[in-house]
């Protein structure tokens, strides 16, 4: 079985589904992409840890961490092993005490693990080939044919829409209205569909 390395590129509000959030994660050393639709409990705890923010208490996937360092297992590697209806199916591999375990697990709640365990993740060539689309990151002008409805311009804006998941309605019409007169409205457009987005 042909394995295919992944890193997290991207994390972003949903345009297609409320509540929800788009995962990115990459092909390392690749132009493919996989965008997998998460809820907003784990897209707080994966954007959490990679903006290396820190909580008064302990998230559900902290705890683990801590658990792992206190009972000494680790996570070795996440593999999303099967696309089905839609849904991408994930496997940890756990290692403790010279023994390793295999737990099935969301592919959100793998992907938040695999942030605070720092391990890899990997899916097969034949999943990235069907669920992921590809992106030419070399020239602007010729885009390669895209696999899937994202384009490479709802990527970017999707990506740029990480940094407003932790602000407050205030704060985000706050930011809106500077926007508006710094005449930045690209940005003022990616608030005002943020905030539209909780009404």
């Amino acid at each position: 079985m042909n394995r295919v390395a992944l890193d997290i590129v991207g994390l972003s509000y949903s345009q297609s589904q409320k509540d929800a959030y788009v995962l990115i994660l990459g092909e390392i050393d690749g132009k493919r992409r996989i965008p997998i639709i998460i809820g907003s409990s784990e897209a707080q705890a994966i954007a959490i840890e990679m903006e290396n923010l820190k909580t008064p208490r302990p998230l559900t996937h902290d705890l683990i961490k801590l658990l792992g360092d206190r009972l000494n297992f680790t996570i070795t590697e996440v593999f999303i092993y099967k696309f089905e209806d839609g849904v991408f199916y994930s496997r940890l591999t756990i290692q403790q005490n010279g023994e390793l375990y295999e737990i099935d697990s969301r592919t959100s709640d793998a992907a938040a693990l695999a942030t605070r365990f720092h391990c890899p993740i990997y899916t097969t060539e034949d999943i990235i080939s069907r669920a992921g689309i590809t992106i030419d990151i070399s020239s602007d002008d010729e885009p390669e044919e895209e696999e899937s409805s994202m384009t490479e311009e709802e990527l970017r804006e999707e990506e740029k829409r990480l940094e407003f998941i932790f602000d407050s309605k205030e704060e985000l019409e706050k930011k809106l209205e500077d926007a508006i007169n710094n005449e930045d409205y690209e940005l003022a457009s990616i608030i005002r569909d943020e905030l539209r987005s909780r009404e």
